[in-house]
């Protein structure tokens, strides 16, 4: 998957982001990122997370949540001597604010990633420091970053900044929080205090695709940036079905799925919290998806 210009948008081969290639999204691999420099987009489009120094929080309420989302939308563009608007900083294409950390699909434009996410959070720790009266550091000193080179990644990275919320368990639904740019393309957010650049992904992914697309869980294993820096070692399939024998003495799916419910339903939620991803489980225990994103 390639991007090429077209009159300074990007133009994408839409072929490859047809249904029957969903899996390709799935196959980016994410590389640690070097301390001395960044690795950068062949697009200019970064995947950045941001997050509280200490993991502490960063928005305490709503007024704080509505000004980051302000800040965002002065800093994406240059000012005139007269305050007027000159030029362009930055687009942004997605962003979910969660309470200690911040999402943001981002595309340099006059200025690099790094320099817009400087003034970024600048802006944002003097309003934050005046409004607590507090002084130092709120955000940890280097932020996280990730190129964006492919279609397939793109929209993962837009399922995966909207699901924030859900798989931290805070709503339900991508739609029910307030705090991410999914309001901006289901309509709810009016054009007026929209910030991200829905057009050029709703000219070539239909909504009702691209909402199906984001409502879908994404696997636990999705090589995405997380928050802690040392991503989680997830368990090899012998450890898993190991864990399954010492707790109930079954060694192969047929015989997990004649278990009662109660004790497969403990079983798994347990494996869950060990790092055992759904696929892994509905592999090794023979239960449905389904039932195992639901518990």
């Amino acid at each position: 998957m390639h991007f090429f210009w077209n009159n300074d948008e990007i133009v994408w081969d839409f072929y490859y982001f047809c249904s029957a290639n969903k899996e390709l999204s799935l196959n980016h691999k994410t590389e640690n990122m070097p301390r001395q420099s960044r690795k950068e987009s062949g697009t200019g489009i970064y995947h950045v997370m941001i997050r509280g120094i200490n993991h502490q929080k960063i928005f305490n309420d709503e007024e704080d949540y509505f000004q980051f989302i302000a800040t965002l939308d002065r800093m994406r563009f240059r000012y005139d001597d007269e305050g007027a608007p000159c030029g362009s900083n930055c687009t942004y294409y997605a962003y979910c604010l969660m309470s200690n950390h911040l999402h943001l699909l981002i595309r340099e434009r006059g200025e690099t990633v790094g320099e817009t996410i400087k003034r970024i959070a600048g802006s944002y720790v003097f309003y934050y420091n005046r409004k607590y009266g507090r002084d130092g550091h709120l955000f940890k000193d280097r932020f996280k970053s990730e190129p964006v080179n492919d279609m397939g990644y793109f929209t993962t990275l837009l399922r995966y900044i909207h699901q924030n919320p859900v798989k931290a368990k805070l709503v339900e639904r991508v739609s029910d929080y307030a705090y991410s740019s999914w309001g901006e393309f289901d309509g709810t957010v009016e054009p007026v205090f929209q910030i991200c650049d829905t057009t050029t992904v709703l000219k070539r992914i239909p909504f009702d695709e691209l909402k199906e697309w984001v409502d879908e869980p994404l696997e636990d294993d999705v090589p995405c940036l997380e928050m802690e820096d040392t991503p989680r070692e997830r368990p090899s399939d012998d450890q898993i079905m190991l864990l399954i024998k010492e707790h109930t003495g079954v060694t192969n799916s047929t015989a997990f799925q004649q278990l009662q419910d109660g004790i497969k339903r403990d079983v798994l939620k347990f494996l869950k919290s060990k790092g055992a991803s759904y696929r892994q489980l509905e592999r090794l225990t023979g239960v449905g998806r389904g039932l195992i994103q639901g518990l």
